[in-house]
């Protein structure tokens, strides 16, 4: 199948695309390159440098593509609420060119990268996908208004869609320079290098980390599987931890203590998050169990200690 990877340089794109390429399928990635970097778009896979704000480029890009993975997107929510602007630009009228382009190009399905920022503080837990939306930023809002937009084309214009809201992702090729990148990362390369990290708030929040190769295998299967189509789905673990048990088990496997900071919460930022699962389960027949974070961090050990 031929499959066109938008944000195919990124972190999670890039991933995606090396697991459709080892499932056998052609691939051809669309980035401005903007926060992806030409060094993580696979060997021998061609690029599209192009922004998604772009149509004509998108329409272009699209044709002869049976398949599309939408990962393009600004996805900082600190920097969403700096440049809430942009990020409507970027994540909403975007979004809408790569529907409009993919659907108008005869595209059978579209698989979308949403976020579970759209549940915001809602206090039930774990989250499933038919609880209310309550999104406290920018990005949170611009990710539910793609889920809308998708479900429109879905439901109107015959374009299969499939929106996927990642929880708390990590894993390579993460840059922890980079103001997208995620806690792990970051911590990471605090304790590493021995410098302070900052909590903000008490430390006590929860997330649920998932690791980038099963964010892939659901993607590729919520692709595939005809049961996904017209689906909102969560993709988590089902399990969650506090970010200080994160920072003491990173700790351990590192070998060091960290020396922490603590400052006010950040707008925008969720008290709690875990993934109800059922439906990934259900619909994909995907599971984020087989790359535990724990077992991760724990089998890079060797990298870790020889920096």
């Amino acid at each position: 199948m031929r499959v066109l990877v938008t944000g195919g340089a990124g972190f999670i794109g890039s991933t995606v695309a090396r697991r459709l390429l080892a499932d056998g399928h052609e691939v051809t990635v669309f980035d401005n390159l903007e926060t992806g970097k030409l060094g993580n778009v696979p060997a021998g896979v061609p690029l599209i440098k192009a922004d998604i704000r772009d149509e004509s480029a998108l329409r272009s890009a699209c044709v002869g593509h049976e398949l599309v993975i939408h990962q393009a997107a600004m996805v900082s929510v600190s920097l969403s609420t700096v440049e809430p602007q942009r990020c409507f630009d970027i994540n909403v009228s975007g979004t809408r060119n790569v529907l409009s382009s993919a659907g108008r190009a005869g595209c059978r399905r579209l698989v979308l990268a949403s976020s579970a920022a759209v549940y915001g503080d809602e206090p039930t837990l774990p989250k499933r996908e038919d609880l209310p939306v309550l999104p406290l930023s920018p990005y949170a809002y611009s990710k539910w208004q793609n889920e809308v937009d998708a479900a429109y084309w879905h439901r109107y214009c015959g374009l299969q869609t499939v929106c996927l809201r990642y929880f708390n992702v990590y894993g390579p090729r993460q840059d922890p320079a980079s103001p997208y990148s995620g806690v792990i990362s970051i911590a990471v390369q605090r304790l590493l290098s021995r410098q302070p990290f900052t909590v903000y708030g008490d430390g006590l929040q929860t997330r649920d980390f998932v690791f980038v190769e099963d964010i892939a295998a659901a993607v590729v299967a919520a692709a595939m599987q005809p049961d996904a189509a017209g689906q909102v789905i969560n993709v988590g673990r089902g399990q969650r931890v506090t970010l200080l048990e994160l920072l003491d088990q990173l700790s351990e496997v590192i070998g060091c203590t960290p020396e922490l900071r603590f400052e006010a919460p950040r707008a925008g930022d969720v008290r709690h998050s875990l993934a109800d699962i059922s439906r990934l389960r259900e619909r994909t027949s995907a599971m984020c169990t087989g790359s535990s974070w724990e077992t991760a961090l724990s089998s890079r050990r060797r990298r870790f200690s020889s920096r």
